[in-house]
């Protein structure tokens, strides 16, 4: 079995790796650490939660340690797509290279550009960096990067992601050609595969395993949600998260709970907060400070829940994460593999539950093809309490239809026409006479009358009772009517 001794590491930076407990290289630290020692080019495709981290760190500190920076020209370069994760990185340089004297400036957004322009004042051999915050102090004359003698981009398909290629394009121009380039990724999307051609020269290729795939110590699994309706979808779903939580009981000692949207990780955090969880939420428009409080809450063990957006989906070393929830189904299924990849670190088994509704399902098939196999699907935990309290309702339909049966089929309606008349007389001679009748009154009981005799009147038949006119026809029109006909 290969031990670190075995890879032709500077004595210091082994004496570092042993005080940080670790012997056995990773496959991807195997397969990586030689040809980055030899000066190679390395494209290193790893799948999360493999140590590609120390892939580079190791033997960059091991090179960098001839040397001596100087101002403004960093020797050396880290890409990464977060701050969480630029900051990850230079923890694991402050870790390895404990004895080798070497200095460092991150560069990330959220901190105030004075400080970062005094670490680079100074000379750094390590500079770690978020691509836009690199390009704002190149922009301001505060960085020079032609002195680059190692280049670094971490995480390459989540910058593919974020709409970070063509800023990387640019910085891999103003570094020199001679540059030593390592590049990392767990996914190799045709973007990335373009980019590694143009600026790697023949690399050393390290796959350590099929592009995409999941560990196999995560347990995987999917509940199939149906809301009862649209406008309560986010109500009853985040309900379904928190049955999900109790139904796993002590065995849920933290978890990592993925939104889609960073409007729905505040939502969710503060609902999962006002049922009594511990939970804190974690995404880009947040400030630096307070992200990092909360992710140093959740590495000590203070906090039980984080809720994050994908900006904590890559990279972040959470070694004891025992589940990860999807309350949204990613809509990049390379993301899934991200997500659940903060779950199940370093050998430990994990979990991670995805919450799939009807609108997610070509994103979750889309999951499903890219790993190839079926994730098994769970059912709702609480789902026999409602089924035992929908047992009676099937019983009791019988009833309810049986109830209205009287206003369903009135009688009256199939009277025959000579009684409809006699039957409506009756109904108002039953009400109460009023006290004084107004003439609104008067026309509307006339106009029953005019209705019934309307027929005769258009067959030609004369009768005496004249529509509207009362109960004996006026002189005049009879007069009238004479003097025609005497005519």
């Amino acid at each position: 079995m290969t031990k670190f001794s075995d890879l032709n590491l500077s004595p210091k930076v082994l004496k570092a790796v042993e005080e940080a407990g670790y012997e056995t290289p990773t496959p991807i630290q195997e397969g990586a650490i030689p040809p980055a020692l030899e000066g190679k080019d390395v494209l290193g495709i790893a799948q999360t939660g493999t140590g590609k981290t120390a892939s580079f760190t190791l033997p960059m500190i091991t090179k960098l340690a001839r040397g001596r920076a100087r101002a403004r020209m960093p020797r050396s370069l880290v890409l990464c797509p977060t701050r969480e994760l630029a900051a990850q990185v230079a923890e694991n340089f402050d870790t390895y290279s404990k004895h080798v004297k070497l200095t460092k400036a991150l560069l990330i957004g959220g901190v105030s550009f004075k400080e970062q322009d005094t670490l680079i004042d100074k000379g750094v051999d390590v500079l770690i960096a978020t691509p836009g915050r690199l390009l704002d102090h190149f922009e301001r004359g505060k960085l020079l990067l032609t002195g680059i003698e190692i280049m670094v981009v971490d995480e390459a398909d989540r910058m593919l992601d974020m709409g970070f290629i063509p800023d990387i394009e640019r910085i891999f121009s103003l570094t020199p050609f001679t540059r030593q380039t390592l590049f990392f990724s767990a996914t190799m999307a045709p973007e990335i595969e373009r980019i590694t051609n143009t600026f790697l020269s023949a690399p050393a290729r390290i796959e350590v395993a099929r592009q995409a795939s999941a560990s196999e110590t995560i347990e995987q699994a999917a509940m199939v949600f149906r809301p009862s309706r649209k406008d309560r979808e986010g109500s009853e779903k985040r309900r379904m998260l928190r049955d999900l939580i109790d139904a796993e009981g002590a065995t849920c000692t933290n978890a990592i709970i993925f939104c889609n949207r960073k409007v729905d990780v505040d939502v969710v955090a503060k609902s999962l907060k006002k049922y009594g969880y511990d939970a804190a939420p974690i995404h880009g428009d947040l400030d630096q400070s307070q992200r990092t409080r909360t992710l140093d809450g959740f590495r000590d063990g203070s906090l039980r829940f984080l809720v994050a957006s994908d900006v904590a989906a890559r990279g972040l070393d959470i070694p004891s994460v025992s589940h990860v929830f999807n309350f949204d189904v990613p809509s990049h299924a390379e993301d899934y593999i991200h997500r659940i990849g903060r779950t199940g670190r370093a050998g430990r088994s994990g979990k991670a539950i995805t919450i799939c509704t009807p609108r997610d399902e070509k994103y979750f098939d889309a999951v499903e093809r890219l790993l190839q196999k079926a994730i098994p699907r769970i059912g709702n935990p609480k789902a026999p309490e409602p089924e035992a309290a929908q047992v009676p309702a099937p019983t009791a339909a019988p009833a309810l239809t049986a109830a209205p049966a009287p206003v369903a089929a009135p009688a009256p309606v199939r009277e025959s026409a000579e009684e409809q008349p006699r039957r409506s007389t009756s109904r108002r001679s039953e009400k109460p006479a009023p006290r004084s009748e107004k003439p609104a009154q008067r026309n509307n009981e006339s106009r029953a009358p005019r209705d019934s005799n309307r027929g005769s009147d258009r067959r030609g038949g004369r009768d005496s009772n004249v529509v509207g006119l009362g109960d004996h026809l006026p002189e005049f029109i009879a007069l009238s009517f004479d003097e025609r006909r005497a005519s």
